[in-house]
């Protein structure tokens, strides 16, 4: 995949942990960043439901859920 240079402003102390990291773990700065920002993005997409449920009312949830069931008991059959 192409490559596109890019410059940011970090934290000099957030630095210092990427510089740590680079000949243990990463080739160089660039490769740290790019896993780190990769993973959290990867992270942030799987946390996508949760963040959706969040802006839900469980009043009104509650509300339509039981307005259903009512229904639904309607048609139910005998036993």
């Amino acid at each position: 995949m192409p490559k596109t240079k890019i410059a940011i402003t970090m934290d000099s102390v957030l630095l210092r942990h990427v510089d740590s990291l680079v000949g243990v773990r990463f080739k160089n700065r660039s490769q740290a960043i790019e896993a780190c920002v990769s993973e959290k993005l990867e992270r942030y997409g799987r946390t996508r439901l949760a963040r959706e449920c969040d802006k839900l009312d469980p009043k009104e949830e509650q509300a339509w859920a039981e307005l259903g069931l009512a229904e639904d008991v309607k048609s139910w059959p005998e036993y």
